[in-house]
């Protein structure tokens, strides 16, 4: 019996996720979710770029969605801007029963000593009342810094270290409301975007370095961040808009979690608009963009991860990623204990019945 699946979102993860659920036969349909009057009515075939009709008209109605009775929910929905509405929807299809694998919001990947425990608590009383469960992750936050540093960790003698990078070009990336408002590229350098307001970065990545310390049995005394912009050299455009001269045009953070004074576990982001600004900051291991593990311990490790797509390029690769990645967790969520789901309680999703010839 195919799993029944909603979706909820259809924008650059949602329709990745979307294509999945249609064309895959593990997974029967039952409704989609979208956020828009313009969207609404249309077919689930057309909002993922297929040619096929479902039968499945998409609504902006919640409970149309849960009315369905899916075993799951797959929620991709934009989180960063409206999260107080993302939460409480998490909390809705939970009690009501329902599990969930999701994209956002990225804390939730590991939300222990990151959340306020009021934030906590409604998610876990309602998956608790439901008997329902809820995965968070993707690629970053997710599988590039969870399962793979882990993974590598577990054929150390010891670890002094654990840092996980992004390094990538985002001139592609087509969100406006994400590289403008949540990023602030295109913003005066002296103006602090929602990413970079204090503690933010803490909260959204504290979830990497928390879950790396729990995956190697220690306790973080303390999490910091840093972070440094670099201003446009001449105007120029990206996918998302504009960039003028002098604006903010590429972004290097770190959130560090600190055990006895030292760095334990790093999470680096090294963001450009352009190749060519700032060639002094780490570079990526291929065009646009990459991937990278670092363990100092015995022995160390230095690994990078490319991601390709025959459809585009590398900021495509990464949504297919972050959109596979939680539909091929759906079987195991959905057969978990009741509550917040992380990588450390997941077994391992192998990739079963995803063989295709080319």
């Amino acid at each position: 019996m195919p799993f029944r699946v909603a979706a909820v979102g259809t924008g650059n993860v949602g329709r990745h996720a979307l294509t999945q659920l249609i064309t895959n036969p593990d997974y029967e349909l039952t409704g989609v979710w979208v956020s828009s009057s313009a969207k609404a009515g249309r077919d689930a075939g057309e909002l993922a770029g297929l040619d096929v009709s479902t039968g499945i008209s998409a609504t902006t109605d919640l409970d149309d969605i849960l009315a369905a009775r899916p075993d799951c929910v797959v929620y991709t929905a934009m989180a960063d801007n409206r999260l107080p509405e993302a939460l409480e929807d998490y909390r809705r299809i939970l009690a009501a029963g329902v599990n969930v694998v999701g994209s956002s919001a990225v804390f939730l990947q590991y939300p222990w000593q990151v959340l306020p425990d009021e934030m906590i608590a409604p998610i876990e009383e309602a998956a608790r009342s439901g008997n329902a469960s809820i995965f968070v992750n993707g690629i970053d936050p997710g599988f590039a810094n969870d399962l793979l540093p882990l993974a590598l960790a577990g054929t150390c003698q010891s670890v002094e270290q654990i840092r996980c990078m992004e390094i990538v070009n985002y001139d592609t990336y087509d969100s406006a409301t994400v590289m403008f408002d949540v990023m602030g590229f295109g913003k005066p350098i002296d103006e602090l975007p929602m990413l970079l307001q204090p503690g933010v970065l803490s909260l959204a990545w504290g979830s990497v370095v928390r879950q790396l310390a729990a995956g190697l049995g220690i306790e973080l005394d303390a999490v910091t961040e840093t972070f440094e912009r670099e201003p446009a050299p001449e105007d120029f455009d990206i996918a998302a808009g504009h960039i003028r001269k002098g604006t903010a045009a590429a972004l290097r953070f770190e959130v560090r979690g600190i055990k006895d004074g030292r760095v334990a576990v790093v999470l680096e982001h090294v963001t450009r608009l352009r190749d060519d600004l700032r060639p002094d900051w780490p570079r990526p291991a291929q065009q646009g963009g990459s991937y990278r593990i670092e363990i100092t311990g015995e022995p160390s490790y230095s690994v990078d991860l490319c991601l390709r797509s025959r459809n585009g390029d590398h900021n495509h690769a990464g949504l297919v990623a972050t959109a596979a990645r939680i539909v091929n967790a759906i079987p195991a969520v959905v057969s978990a204990a009741p509550g917040i789901v992380t990588t450390l309680g997941l077994p391992v999703i192998t990739g079963k019945g995803l063989y295709a010839e080319t």
